[in-house]
């Protein structure tokens, strides 16, 4: 991909539409990010309290969600995420849907830390794409490619993790060695916000909207879409994820 790469993002009608949508390139801008926005129905702050653990990160199956006591309009809410699920395993997806009090921090000490809240990259061996939907709390984020920088492309960044790297492996010129070293940890799919233009404001990909993401696949037409989860901390609200 090239350091002048720009990408967008754009809207479809319906979830058919957003199936049947490719990603392109065209004039160095890739769109490599398709949302269809919804304004569903039902209590999903129910369904999220129902459910959020005490701290961390839980999977909820269709047989715990559909098994919740709820009101009326929390009902509602799971039947609008079954619904989801649904839809894309029929596509062969493996949904999941997650409810998040707080994600874990990557706290090793790395100048990158390579959590979920971190501006990164998917990543696969074949050709996929990420999908996701925040149902309650904060939604993801998605950075334009001209608003980003690689961090292992930082002189500073990667001085400091080649300094951490090669006290482990004796001293001597091992670069090649370093950069699969860089990709086993998954450092070189992390991003910074700032690149091409000044004015880098992150994408919100709102709550209810359904989102398809670009991925890094081999031969993939399209720079893969950069995206981040929100911070939590104490007093956040839970939220209701399904990623696939």
């Amino acid at each position: 991909m090239s350091s002048l790469t720009r990408s967008s993002h754009g809207d479809v009608p319906s979830f058919t539409a957003l199936v049947a949508t490719p990603f392109t390139s065209a004039n160095a801008v890739d769109v490599n990010a398709l949302c269809w926005r919804r304004r569903l129905v039902g209590d999903f702050r129910e369904v999220a309290h129902a459910l959020a653990p005490a701290e961390g990160v839980i999977n909820v199956d269709v047989d715990t969600l559909t098994a919740l006591r709820l009101s009326p309009e929390g009902r509602l809410a799971a039947a609008a995420m079954v619904e989801d699920m649904a839809r894309l395993e029929a596509l062969g997806c493996d949904p999941v849907l997650n409810c998040i009090t707080n994600y874990p921090h990557d706290a090793r000490g790395f100048p990158i830390a390579t959590d979920v809240m971190s501006f990164h990259v998917d990543r696969a061996p074949t050709e996929v794409d990420t999908w996701l939907c925040t149902y309650w709390g904060k939604s993801s984020e998605i950075l334009l490619q001209q608003q980003s920088h690689r961090l292992i492309d930082s002189p500073a960044i990667r001085a400091a993790l080649y300094a951490a790297w090669d006290g482990r492996h004796g001293s001597g010129p091992h670069e090649a060695a370093f950069v699969d070293y860089l990709r086993e940890e998954n450092f070189d799919l992390h991003h910074g916000m700032g690149g091409v233009v000044d004015d880098a404001t992150p994408v919100v990909c709102g709550v209810g909207n359904l989102w398809k993401l670009a991925v890094a696949w081999p031969g993939s037409p399209v720079a893969p879409a950069i995206h981040r989860a929100p911070r939590s901390g104490p007093g956040s609200e839970p939220r209701l994820l399904m990623i696939a």
